[in-house]
């Protein structure tokens, strides 16, 4: 009498196959649609990241300037006795 050594699926496993299939799947969609040469790479990805960062940095940076030059010239009676603070970031 033989035993069988192999593990009866499981709702793990059924779910790592889909997931498996579904990335291969898309993979080659994208080859397909875009083309081998300007598929995406995580690296790529990132260095987007890090642009658009640092855009975000500097677009704050320029509406602080901006926002403390109208104080500056805001007359003394329309200013604020309390300085804005974030109260979360």
């Amino acid at each position: 009498m033989a035993t069988e050594l192999t593990q009866p699926m499981n709702f793990a496993v059924v779910s790592r196959v889909l997931v498996s299939v579904a990335a291969e799947v898309a993979t080659g969609v994208q080859r397909a649609v875009v083309g081998s040469d300007n598929v995406r790479t995580a690296r790529e990805n990132a260095w987007d990241a890090i642009q658009a960062d640092r855009a975000r940095a500097a677009a704050r940076a320029e509406t602080a300037r901006a926002v403390a030059a109208m104080i500056a010239v805001a007359p003394a009676g329309r200013r604020r006795a309390k300085p804005l603070t974030s109260a979360h970031r």
